[in-house]
């Protein structure tokens, strides 16, 4: 009997693109991680770092399809798919940045992944998966543990505090949006087909589209696209090659082949290396309670992300 070969169609093969599937989710959802700190430390109003994320991520997606795979035709469908991740993610890095400025990165990364209940619901609604007494025993843990972080009496926070906070959550609802609609776009794609566009195609076309809508903002909200010094241009240099294309090129090669709920869970180290930046690199003195509702709110997110049965595959 000949040995088992990990291609398609022999045994071995569905297993090792899963493995290769998460460790590329979790590389990226760790490189993810530290976008909070860059973005702090780049000094420039939220808004603009944004738009220089997105700017030179497309830039250097375009490089990476020129001298890698190629240009290849995108169908009508996913071209229109492509509109909601572009939009999601303009609303998505314009909430969140200000998130980082008024929390910090570490609990405004934390609070961005309650994206893992709104995806785990988008499953529920539109892919089938099940949602029982773990979502809701994970949600009540996570909540518990952020008021924890908060410390405890909401009404004491400063106000900006609190619109921190909330802006972080609206950044949640938005991500999911995000991977949600970048999966569909994917699967419309077709991007493992041979001949068809790459991953990396696609992400070029919604960073270019992010960031044409942020530079609107960036011109209404009356800022300069201006970069002050070769540091700033470092930072945003890392920020876009490594936190962004480097980081969502692995994302979005793996999310393709792992279901909704698994990916929510796997980016949850995101929060986690945010929350270590913040304290090694910027100092934030944790107190102990923070701790532990870091924790508990991981617990949380983990619990409700389980999952319970096999699903079919998340998009038609």
């Amino acid at each position: 009997m000949g040995m088992a070969t990990p291609v398609d169609g022999f045994p071995g093969g569905a297993d090792a693109r899963r493995r290769t599937a998460l460790v590329r989710m979790l590389l990226g959802a760790c490189l993810i991680g530290s976008n909070g700190l860059m973005v702090r430390i780049s000094g420039l109003p939220p808004t603009v770092s944004a738009f220089w994320r997105m700017a030179l991520a497309g830039v250097l997606f375009a490089a990476m399809v020129t001298f890698y795979r190629g240009w290849k035709p995108i169908p009508a469908r996913a071209w229109a798919w492509l509109a909601i991740p572009a939009c999601a993610f303009a609303a998505d890095l314009w909430l969140w940045h200000r998130s980082i400025l008024i929390v910090g990165p570490g609990l405004a990364t934390l609070l961005g992944n309650a994206q893992v209940f709104f995806m785990a619901l988008a499953g529920a609604l539109l892919f089938g998966e099940r949602i029982g007494a773990a979502f809701v025993a994970g949600l009540a843990l996570a909540a518990f543990g952020l008021w924890l972080l908060l410390g405890g009496d909401w009404a004491s926070l400063p106000p900006a505090y609190r619109w921190g906070v909330w802006l972080g959550l609206g950044t949640g609802v938005c991500y999911a949006g995000y991977n949600l609609g970048l999966k569909r776009t994917q699967s419309e794609a077709d991007c493992d087909a041979p001949g068809a566009a790459s991953t990396e195609q696609v992400l070029c076309f919604a960073a270019l589209g992010t960031a044409l809508l942020l530079g609107g903002i960036v011109r209404a909200e009356g800022h300069s696209f201006a970069i002050p010094d070769l540091r700033t241009w470092l930072i945003l240099l890392a920020l876009a090659g490594i936190g962004h294309c480097l980081a969502w090129s692995l994302i979005s090669r793996a999310m393709a082949k792992l279901p909704v709920t698994l990916v929510g869970l796997l980016l949850l180290l995101q929060p986690l290396i945010a929350f270590l930046l913040d304290v090694l690199v910027l100092r934030h003195d944790a107190r102990p309670r923070e701790w532990l509702g870091l924790g508990l709110a991981l617990a949380g997110i983990f619990v409700a992300g389980m999952k319970r049965r096999p699903i079919p595959e998340p998009i038609a």
